[in-house]
């Protein structure tokens, strides 16, 4: 079920069984699925971890339980993975948080959550600037000031 296989079901003039069955596997790109589970004990993440990886597609799973975090590679369809989750009786939903330095403003309304692992805030569109003409305030400021004309200041 390598690269070679699949490479391989194109170049055979036959279809066999086999050949379609890599296909479906791999309709699928390769993405990261991260979901927020509540672990207490080991035999929660051993549960978890067993439920995911025996998933068709699935390369590498992850299970961090201080950060209630599970993270999937792999050639999967990410509700079908968060389903296979909800199905060993774990609340789960999708990872809601980002790296807090990437926020701009991690402080925001809704975006500081008590609960997130250190160093996470959640991923709240406050929390991030507006991309239309609405800027962040910092980039106003500069229209202010001209270096062609200096006493044209509109500040004064």
């Amino acid at each position: 079920m390598g690269a070679l296989d699949y490479i391989s079901s194109f170049c055979s003039v036959t279809s066999t069984r086999r050949s379609k069955h890599i296909t479906k596997i791999f309709s699928f790109c390769l993405q990261t699925v991260e979901i927020k589970v509540k672990m207490d004990c080991d035999g929660c993440e051993r549960r978890v971890k067993a439920a995911v990886s025996s998933m068709k597609g699935v390369k590498t799973v992850e299970v961090t339980r201080k950060q209630n975090r599970v993270v999937v590679h792999g050639y999967v369809d990410p509700n079908r993975v968060l389903k296979r989750v909800k199905s060993t009786g774990k609340v789960a939903e999708f990872w809601p948080y980002v790296p807090q330095h990437l926020a701009y403003y991690p402080y925001a309304a809704g975006a500081y959550d008590k609960k997130a692992p250190a160093g996470f805030v959640r991923n709240v569109v406050q929390a991030f600037p507006a991309t239309s003409s609405n800027a962040a305030p910092e980039e106003n400021f500069v229209s202010f000031f001209s270096d062609d004309n200096v006493h044209a200041c509109s500040v004064m």
